[in-house]
C-alpha cells in the first residue's frame, strides 16, 4: 500500500566535521547539502563549537562533539517537529536526531544505508573518530558522559543495514553480539522509519565526492530503495551525511543526487 507522505517540518543543518578522520572537505559538503535540504522545510543550523581539544572519553575532539550534540537536542526539542530532514556533516550527527525521533515515534525503525558498520565504541575504535560509533551509540553503547542525555536505545531488531562492506573488529563484534540484520529488499516495511544515508555507500565510479570512497551501490538502486521505503512506510526522518566535494563544481554535481534522495521521500 502506498503511504501518504507528509512534508518534513524541520530541516536541520548540522555541519559537524569533528567526528571524521578526513574532514577537509566536509564543511563544503555540509553547506551544499543544507542548501538542498533547506528547500524542503524551515531550516535551523547547529552552531559549531570552537573547542576542538583532541581527545576525551575515547573520542577525538570530544568536547566539540558533545557541545554540538546538546545544541542539536535543544533545537529539536524546541522545534516540536515530527519529521526531520538533516544535512550533515559526519555520520555522528544522527545520534541526536535518531534519539529525538525515537522518543516521539513508538516502534521507530532505522535503516542504516552506509558502506561502513559505524558500530565501534570508544573502547573498540582504533581511531577514536566518532563517525565510526553512531550505531553503537543509538543502541545503548554511547560514550559514558552522553548516556544520561539519551532516551531509550533503539531496539536492535528495528535497525537494518543496507550497503555495508567495511568494518573494524569492534564493528563486526557488535553486529554479531546484537544480531544486527541486513535489510531484505523483499520484506515490506511499515510504521515510522528513519533513513540514515551516508553518501559513501554509493559506487565511487558514480559518486566520488566522499572522503571514504568504499561503497558499491549504484545511484539508481539507492534512489529506488529510498522511494520504496517512502511508499511502504512512514518516513519520519532522513539524514544525509559525509558529502565531501573538493571544489564547488563537485558540490553542484553531488547536490543533484542529494536533491533526488529528498524528492524520493517527498514524492515516492
Amino acid at each position: 500500500m502506498q503511504s501518504l507522505q507528509r512534508p518534513f517540518e524541520l530541516s536541520l543543518a548540522y555541519p559537524q566535521w569533528q567526528g571524521s578522520g578526513r574532514h577537509e572537505n566536509l564543511a563544503r559538503g555540509a553547506a551544499a547539502a543544507a542548501a538542498v535540504c533547506g528547500q524542503h522545510a524551515p531550516q535551523v543550523r547547529v552552531p559549531l563549537s570552537d573547542d576542538n581539544a583532541e581527545s576525551a572519553h575515547g573520542v577525538q575532539r570530544w568536547e566539540a562533539i558533545f557541545a554540538q550534540f546538546r545544541s542539536a537536542q535543544d533545537i529539536l526539542a524546541r522545534s516540536g517537529a515530527n519529521r526531520v530532514l538533516t544535512a550533515g556533516g559526519d555520520c555522528a550527527v544522527d545520534v541526536a536526531v535518531i534519539d529525538y525521533l525515537n522518543g516521539i515515534h513508538s516502534g521507530l525503525h532505522v535503516i542504516w544505508v552506509d558502506a561502513h558498520l559505524d558500530a565501534n565504541t570508544p573502547a573498540t575504535s582504533p581511531s577514536g573518530n566518532f563517525h565510526g560509533m553512531p550505531v553503537s551509540a543509538i543502541l545503548g553503547r554511547a560514550p559514558e558522559p552522553m548516556r544520561p542525555f539519551l532516551g531509550a536505545p533503539i531496539d536492535p531488531a528495528r535497525l537494518h543495514y543496507f550497503g555495508i562492506r567495511i568494518g573494524d573488529d569492534g564493528d563486526w563484534a557488535l553486529q554479531r553480539e546484537l544480531d544486527l540484520k541486513l535489510l531484505n529488499p523483499e520484506t515490506p516495511l511499515s510504521g515510522p522509519v528513519h533513513i540514515h544515508f551516508d553518501l559513501d555507500v554509493l559506487d565511487p565510479h558514480e559518486f566520488p565526492y566522499v572522503a571514504y570512497p568504499e561503497g558499491g551501490v549504484a545511484i539508481e538502486e539507492a534512489i529506488a530503495l529510498v522511494s520504496r521505503i517512502a511508499r511502504e512506510a512512514d518516513v519520519v526522518g532522513l539524514t544525509i551525511t559525509e558529502f565531501a566535494p573538493s571544489n564547488e563544481e563537485e558540490a553542484r554535481e553531488g547536490s543533484k543526487v542529494i536533491a533526488r534522495l529528498c524528492e524520493a521521500v517527498a514524492n515516492p
